[in-house]
């Protein structure tokens, strides 16, 4: 067994324990969220495991948290920290990228406009806006203004339904949920 393991599996719980303080929550919060063994959610908050995090630990983790399994093992917690208030780090690549790869004038011109609001676009939804500007996209046909402002309002539903997801209104929530994604999506038809 590597003898750097167990440190890392140190530095890792604590990030994790780091993360979850900055959320607010407790163990049970946590436990409930990331659907841990209260058990295993006390050995990472409480110093650490002594030995590596599973990777299906750390997957969880990782979803409850709102990071994939890359940017939690890999981002320093100065650059995590932000992002559990939904704000990326200041210094965030997908900024930089979207600066790049906007041609569309009317983009440009927004991010000029709006750089507060540019800074606090997650990666997925930078990529999701330069794929938008493909000729006849969404930002030519409903504005650039109007697909960040739908953006932005997924992002802060999607917030509420997981703060939502850790409670005891989770089951209504998910007949909710059923209830209209069948409206929105009709079961395909049979063919005969």
């Amino acid at each position: 067994m590597n003898a750097a393991s167990p440190g890392l599996g140190a530095e890792l719980a604590n990030k994790i324990a780091r993360l979850v303080e900055e959320r607010g929550w407790n163990q049970e919060d946590f436990a409930r969220i990331s659907g841990l063994n209260r058990h295993t959610v006390r050995q990472i908050l409480q110093g650490g495991p002594k030995r590596q995090l599973r990777n299906t630990t750390v997957s969880q983790c990782a979803d409850a948290l709102g990071l994939t399994v890359s940017e939690l093992r890999t981002l320093p917690l100065e650059r995590l920290l932000p992002r559990m208030h939904g704000k990326p780090a200041d210094d965030d690549e997908s900024l930089k990228l979207l600066d790049e790869r906007a041609q569309l004038p009317e983009l440009v011109g927004w991010l000029e406009r709006n750089r507060g609001r540019a800074t606090e676009l997650r990666p997925d939804e930078v990529l999701e806006l330069l794929d938008m500007q493909a000729p006849g996209g969404p930002l030519v046909k409903l504005g650039v203004e109007t697909c960040v402002d739908l953006i932005e309002r997924r992002r802060h539903l999607v917030c509420k339904v997981k703060e939502i997801a850790g409670t005891e209104y989770f089951e209504f929530l998910e007949q909710f949920v059923k209830l209209i994604h069948e409206k929105v999506k009709p079961a395909p038809s049979k063919r005969v």
